[in-house]
């Protein structure tokens, strides 16, 4: 039996910096055995425990698609010890890797149904995941409409600029960008995430909202949820804020009874409903 503290060897390939104030970077990062890339089988939603050899682990929601067979990757903010040896890194370091954990998002409920994704911030991470195994060539056809509704403080704190770009060229999504205050340059969208969730007016019909952002955006954007319709048990939230140890050992992440190492960090509004409000 594999000692589950026990990291995969995982070179970074490519480090791409996120925003203006440079302390949000993405990682590449490809395994050094094949096996071990096979044994990293993920789902969309689920984090992993990324390690710093000598200076300690973080949890980290995988920001790559499974449909990514060749690497996988992770989007950093720079916020502590382990985060901060990580933003040092150069290409062709080691690092470790071990997981993945939690339980990701529910594809058999997305699947037939349109899905309005709201997010905010950095939590944009497992998201992008989603979205973009959603828009996979394999894929797509399995799924309705697709809606996105995604706000950062300012236009230098958007992330995954790229992808951004690239979707805003597809007819099968619907984009939604929106910063907190614009500057000179920026020409899209003004506003709070829940305003502009509220402006576009996502219907409910057949549908599934999938929120994570910071909890001040989530809390705004549920009471809208509801009002457009959405039931709680079709209002899927994540609390990867509350990843710890990944294999519910350390008693760190507990809502109630429940783990969100373990029984997440993927829940529905309607089985956090029943927790008690500690989140």
């Amino acid at each position: 039996m594999r000692n589950p503290y026990l990291p995969y060897p995982v070179d970074v390939r490519k480090i791409t910096i996120e925003n203006e104030a440079r302390d949000i970077k993405t990682f590449e990062l490809v395994f050094h055995d094949d096996a071990d890339r096979d044994r990293f089988r993920f789902q969309c939603g689920q984090f992993a425990e990324i390690s710093a050899l000598g200076s300690g682990e973080c949890p980290i929601g995988i920001a790559s698609s499974p449909m990514d067979t060749e690497h996988i990757e992770f989007t950093v903010k720079r916020m502590g010890v382990v985060t901060k040896v990580l933003h040092e890194l150069e290409v062709g370091s080691v690092i470790g890797v071990r997981g993945p954990y939690g339980n990701g998002f529910p594809m058999d409920m997305l699947e037939g149904s349109n899905v309005v994704i709201v997010a905010g911030g950095f939590a944009f991470t497992t998201l992008r995941s989603l979205i973009n195994y959603m828009l996979h060539p394999e894929n797509r056809g399995r799924f309705g409409e697709i809606t996105v509704i995604y706000g950062a403080r300012s236009p230098g704190e958007l992330i995954y600029k790229s992808d951004l770009e690239a979707w805003a060229t597809r007819e099968d999504i619907r984009l939604n960008v929106t910063v907190d205050a614009g500057d000179a340059g920026w020409t899209g969208m003004v506003g709070y995430v829940p305003t502009v969730l509220k402006e576009v007016s996502p219907s409910s019909d057949n549908a599934v909202a999938v929120v994570c952002g910071p909890p001040i955006m989530i809390k705004f954007s549920i009471p809208v949820l509801a009002e457009l319709g959405f039931p709680p048990e079709r209002t899927i939230n994540s609390l990867e804020m509350r990843m710890k140890c990944g294999i519910g050992k350390c008693g760190r992440c507990n809502i109630g009874e429940k783990y969100v190492c373990k029984d997440g960090p993927v829940f529905t509004l309607a089985q956090l409903q029943k927790l008690p409000s500690e989140y």
